[in-house]
Formats: structure tokens, C-alpha cells, sequence
């Protein structure tokens, strides 16, 4: 059944953003996040095509995966932090 789900490596978020570049571009504050520089391409499509919403798809499943990606990599970060205070407070109630 599904699943048949290739790695796309313009889907990788990113913290080295240009700033410029998303500023040039006029993207709103709120989205200069790791995927920022995938939403640079996708307006300008968008804006070509008049917001049609046959066009563009390959741009907004890179951003959209790159948003999904973002999110599973702050999900790890969460459970390894965890993981860590868990084995801290274990210490300090043995010592």
C-alpha cells in the first residue's frame, strides 16, 4: 500500500538562510524559517501562474516536505533533550 516515498534532498531544512535574499523577496517574517528558501521559488511560481492551482505543485510538495522534515528534526531534538534531563535528575537523586 503507499509509502513509496523517495528522499528529496531539496526537501532538506536549512539554518543557513540568506536573509537578504528572503527580505529581496518580500517573505513575511513568520515563514524566514529553515524552509525559507523554498517558499522563495514556490511565490514566484505562484505569481506567475496567478495562484493557479494546477501549476506549481512541484515547488509547494518540495516546501510542504521540507515543513514535515522540519518538524520530525525539532521532534528528535525533543526526545534527546528529554533523554538528557531524564539521566540528569536520575544522577542528582543517586547522589
Amino acid at each position: 500500500m503507499g509509502g513509496h516515498h523517495h528522499a528529496n534532498p531539496e526537501a532538506e531544512p536549512r539554518r543557513d538562510q540568506d536573509l537578504q535574499s528572503l527580505a529581496d523577496a518580500k517573505v513575511p517574517l513568520a515563514f524566514r524559517d529553515t524552509c525559507g528558501h523554498l517558499l522563495v521559488p514556490l511565490n514566484k511560481c505562484r505569481r506567475t501562474s496567478w495562484w493557479s492551482p494546477n501549476q506549481c505543485g512541484h515547488e509547494r510538495h518540495t516546501y510542504e516536505e521540507c515543513l514535515y522534515n522540519s518538524y520530525l528534526q525539532r521532534c528528535e531534538a525533543k526526545v534527546q533533550t528529554d533523554k538528557v534531563l531524564v539521566a540528569r535528575a536520575k544522577a542528582e537523586a543517586e547522589a
